[in-house]
This record gives structure tokens, C-alpha cells and sequence, in this order.
């Protein structure tokens, strides 16, 4: 199973370098599928294997001109101070079991895995049925900035409970409320990712996460030789095409742990 998720750790990178996000649907299950990781520590790593990642798919975007600063730093700013909030006060404070005195039991974990997959599902069907993209190219970028600016908050808050990166709800922001093309979409999400990510992460090492550094690492390493293959790969392929594959990806792991949290 270890070797599986080794494997698992290229496609994470693989996903962000292609289509500008999706790593962190894909880490959360495998740290704790495959790893057995528990699901609160989990997302901590996957912060961090995310922006790391992100961080090297973002250098190279940026190299090619497919990175828009001004829109970054519009969306960065809330989404820094809505994740950074959420894990260093929010997420501490959710109790381990809730409900403790009635029927209704919920634990911690199963509300954080079972939040996640329903992200996932409404990701999935945002992607799939998306038929956005090289449209946005010809039109001329029209800050709509209280949309922007909210959506990064949505989308910091997210990132923050269940150790997303919001790839899969950047990309479509950007694309919509900023009239940025795909490929421009995709390189900047990269760079929103990288900052959000890791300060979230920073959160995370301030309340004391226990991290195994050396199993981080090397996962996260494996990451990056993925987002470079998904680099070059996403230069010969369609961001449509591969957008309506993953969300049909994306649509069947969410339904797996939805029904995998309620079936345990």
C-alpha cells in the first residue's frame, strides 16, 4: 500500500502541473488510506506537500509568462488571513468528539473527511460540466474585485479545514471573475497555492504538529518530479479535456470516502 502511495505522491504533482489544482484532493486520501496518517495530521502534511509543490509548478509557469501577479495578490491577500486563522484558531478549537452526550456522536475526523468529499463532489461536477477556458482568451480582464476578494476568503477557509490547496476553486475563479485565459488561470492559481498553502502549514507548526520530517520530505519530493512531467505534458494536451477527465476522477474517490466514512 506504502508503494501505491508513493506512486499516488507523483500524480498529486502530476494533477497541479496539468490542470492548476486537484493535489490536495488527492493527498488527503492517501495520507490517510494508504498511510494510515490520522486524518487532522494529514492535512497538515498535505498543506505542505501542496505549496512545496505548487512552489516549483508556480517558478516554472513564471518563467513562461503565465503568471498574473496583480490578480495573485488580489485573490492571495483574504485567503492568507482566512487560512491562516483557520488552522491556527479554528481548527484547535473543533472538540474531538461532538455530540458527545447524545445520539449523534460525530468525531473529528469523520467531520473532516466527510466535509472533504462533499468539496469533492461539487468540485467534480463543477469541472465536468465547465465549458469555460480558451473562451476567456479573447475577452478583455475585467476585475470583478468583491467577487475575487470573497471567493478568496471561501476558498482560504476551505484550505484551512481540510488542508486543500483550492486549485479546483481557483481556476475556476480566475477564469470567470478575472477573464484570465486557462493557461494563465492555471500558473497563477500555482503561485496562490504555494503562499496559502504553506503559511497554512506555518499555523500548523505553531499549535506543536508532531511532522515526520523524513517522510514528508520524500513524499513531497516525489510530488515535484510529478508537477514537472505535468508541466511539459500540459504543453501538448487540452485544458478541457483534461479538466472534464479529472472531475469525473475527482466525482468517483469523493463518493469512495463518502461512502467508505459512513459505511465505518
Amino acid at each position: 500500500m506504502e508503494i501505491i502511495g508513493f506512486l499516488c505522491a507523483i500524480l498529486i504533482g502530476l494533477s497541479l502541473g496539468l490542470i492548476g489544482g486537484g493535489g490536495s484532493i488527492l493527498t488527503l486520501p492517501v495520507l490517510v488510506y494508504l498511510f494510515g496518517i490520522d486524518p487532522v495530521l494529514a492535512t497538515a502534511y498535505s498543506l505542505f506537500v501542496v505549496g512545496v509543490t505548487s512552489l516549483f509548478g508556480a517558478l516554472g509557469k513564471f518563467r513562461h509568462g503565465l503568471v498574473d501577479i496583480k490578480t495573485a495578490l488580489v485573490f492571495a491577500v483574504p485567503s492568507f488571513i482566512s487560512v491562516y486563522i483557520t488552522r491556527f484558531y479554528l481548527i484547535p478549537a473543533i472538540p474531538s468528539v461532538l455530540f458527545p452526550e447524545t445520539s449523534f456522536e460525530i468525531s473529528k475526523n469523520f467531520l473532516i473527511m466527510t466535509f472533504f468529499s462533499v468539496i469533492m463532489l461539487f468540485a467534480a461536477v463543477s469541472m465536468i460540466r465547465s465549458n469555460d477556458g480558451e473562451q476567456a482568451e479573447d475577452k478583455e480582464q475585467k476585475f470583478n474585485y468583491p467577487g475575487i476578494i470573497i471567493d478568496g476568503a471561501v476558498v482560504g477557509l476551505l484550505t484551512g479545514v481540510v488542508g486543500a490547496g483550492g486549485g479546483f476553486l481557483i481556476v475556476p475563479a480566475l477564469v470567470i471573475l478575472a477573464r484570465l485565459p486557462m493557461k494563465l488561470a492555471i500558473g497563477t492559481s500555482l503561485s496562490i497555492i504555494t503562499i496559502k498553502s504553506l503559511i497554512g502549514f506555518i499555523g500548523d507548526i505553531q499549535v506543536g504538529q508532531n511532522i515526520d520530517w523524513t517522510f514528508l520530505l520524500f513524499f513531497t519530493s516525489l510530488a515535484v518530479v510529478g508537477i514537472f512531467a505535468g508541466n511539459y505534458i500540459s504543453k501538448y494536451l487540452s485544458d478541457r479535456k483534461l479538466k472534464r477527465i479529472f472531475g469525473w476522477f475527482v466525482l468517483l474517490m469523493g463518493i469512495y470516502i463518502l461512502f467508505n466514512e459512513m459505511i465505518i
